[in-house]
């Protein structure tokens, strides 16, 4: 039976009413820190982890040191939707851990009236293609967008009878733990093969052996002094830390792109490392020109006598981002030392013979991308699989979701 024809007899007779999230949900309350009487778990926006959709780091937060944006106090089985870059799609439901804990305003709290609607009908119908296609309506603001509460619980679904509501959570829950478990096995191989990746590395980086000389980052590069014009930019050429993606993987198109202000320009063969929070390890070698703002640091390689490709398979090494991370100030939200940084050790093999030198730094940047595209892709390889495994149950939730929406009700 194919999945529409088992959705047309599930629904056949069945009456199905289209309502805003706003009317299927129950007020939520604030927290009065006054009359706290206990330290509370603080839900930041970057608690929830945009790929898994779980809560994955809270702070301890109390009556006399609670950020202001510690708010929105919130209850089991709850649906909280992140309003600020809302398209990044962070959301999560919050399980008994995080029961009578606080969030951040910055999320709206979406709490089911059980007697009309479940909540995982409403977090099934959040991470829709559907909810998405109307964030990218209703946000507002170019350089922070976002998007008020009351324009997420506009937001129509349909409401069909609990027992309908119950069968399809029922499907998309085993969907979505059968992709959770492929994605985990994937993702454990993609992981045993990045710690051989880097065993191999660590020895071909140790020149232990070998002929070889050390000089500054700061000796040898720059930060990148020039700018470009807001006007010079695009999603594909604009780097901003969101969309450098973490441990090493490059850069995705950006969602945001200013549109005005002078910007950090960088050039093919830069390095463009992410200075927020330096163990997250953002880094990329830019293959093109563009432009960036000052959470990127751009630098710039004036040493001939070193390859580019070099200088960012050194800089993209664990030893990097933990000597970064050493020197970063800041307990919340760290930021890397920009002077620092250029007191990092370069190891330059054969540095009396420049010929030699760069010989070798060729080899060991061929053998080093080699071992990149296995592991780090996302287009061949472990990573891929993974991709399209995502964008499978993603299709399928998609049809499982797909109601006739009357014209009033549009």
């Amino acid at each position: 039976m194919s999945e529409m024809s088992y959705m047309e007899k599930l629904l056949e007779g069945v009456e199905v009413e289209w309502k805003a999230l706003g009317e299927v949900t129950l007020p939520t309350s604030n927290i009065k820190w006054k009359d706290a009487k206990r330290p509370y778990r603080y839900i930041d926006l970057t608690s929830v982890d945009i790929r898994t959709k779980k809560i994955i780091e809270t702070t301890e937060v109390s009556a006399t040191k609670a950020p202001s944006r510690a708010q929105k106090l919130v209850e089991n089985d709850d649906v909280i939707f992140a309003t600020t870059r809302p398209t990044q799609m962070r959301y999560s439901l919050i399980d008994d851990e995080h029961s009578g804990e606080v969030a951040s305003t910055g999320y709206c709290v979406l709490r089911a009236r059980r007697e009309i609607i479940l909540p995982k009908w409403i977090l099934y119908w959040v991470s829709s293609s559907d909810f998405k296609i109307y964030l990218e309506e209703q946000e507002s603001g170019s350089a922070y967008p976002a998007i008020s509460d009351a324009k997420v619980k506009a937001f129509q679904i349909p409401i069909p009878p609990l027992s309908i509501q119950k069968e399809i959570v029922r499907i998309l829950d085993t969907f979505t733990e059968l992709t959770t478990e492929l994605t985990t096995e994937l993702t454990t191989e993609l992981t045993n093969r990045k710690k051989q990746y880097n065993h191999y590395r660590d020895q071909l980086l140790s020149f232990e052996d070998g002929d070889v000389g050390w000089k500054m980052l700061g000796e040898i590069s720059e930060y990148s002094q020039t700018r470009i014009s807001s006007n010079q930019i695009n999603h594909e050429n604009y780097v901003g830390v969101d969309n450098l993606l973490q441990n090493r993987a490059g850069k995705t198109d950006s969602n945001y792109v200013p549109t005005t202000g002078n910007l950090t320009a960088y050039h093919e063969g830069d390095v463009l490392i992410g200075n927020i929070r330096p163990y997250l390890k953002k880094i990329w070698h830019a293959d093109r020109k563009g432009g960036t703002n000052g959470d990127v640091l751009v630098v710039h390689l004036f040493d001939q006598g070193v390859l580019s490709r070099y200088l960012y398979q050194i800089l993209a090494d664990e030893k990097f981002f933990a000597y970064n991370m050493q020197h970063a100030k800041g307990a919340k939200m760290p930021r890397g030392s920009k002077s620092k940084i250029m007191e990092y050790k370069i190891p330059i093999p054969f540095p009396d013979d420049p010929q030699k030198s760069l010989a070798e730094q060729a080899r060991i940047v061929a053998i080093l991308d080699k071992f990149d595209t296995l592991t780090h892709s996302i287009s061949e390889g472990l990573p891929r699989e993974i991709e399209l495994r995502q964008k499978q149950y993603e299709h399928y939730r998609n049809l499982l979701l797909s109601f006739q929406k009357p014209k009033d009700a549009a």
